[in-house]
């Protein structure tokens, strides 16, 4: 397993109850020192670009869990828009789809996305985050 220990760990995904159970995994794993978790693709976008109150950007993520599927904004949308912003702001950041349900149109599609770097499907296991943290972070 990779020792490596992430600064700032985003989830955008409209389930609440995903949510929970995969930051109660990292935290039990302890990889992350910070986990944010955005409802849909508008307010993830909002994390990239609106400052703290004291002007100061969030911390920009290591890795960034995003749905497919969300209300207001679904993943492809915050894609198209992420794609457009500064590369300082997306610069490090390693994307992997999150879906429920990831078929051959799904994945095929999220290989026309150059900042994506891979996808996984729902619920998100101790050894999916661990396969992933060594196939990206060792």
């Amino acid at each position: 397993m990779s020792t490596k220990r992430l600064g700032c760990v985003l989830f955008i995904d409209d389930s609440d109850a995903d949510n929970f159970i995969h930051t109660r995994r990292l935290n039990k794993m302890g990889i992350a020192d910070e986990i944010v978790v955005r409802a849909n693709g508008r307010e993830g976008l909002q994390y990239f670009t609106t400052p703290l109150p004291d002007g100061s950007r969030p911390t920009r993520p290591d890795l960034l869990f995003l749905d497919i599927n969300m209300p207001v904004m679904d993943g492809w949308e915050f894609l198209d828009e992420y794609q457009h912003l500064d590369a300082d702001r997306r610069a490090r950041v390693t994307i992997t789809m999150l879906t429920s349900s990831i078929g051959d149109q799904d994945y095929e599609r999220c290989q026309t996305y150059s900042v994506v770097d891979g996808h996984e499907a729902k619920p998100l296991t101790k050894d999916k985050i661990t396969a992933l943290l060594d196939r990206h972070f060792s």
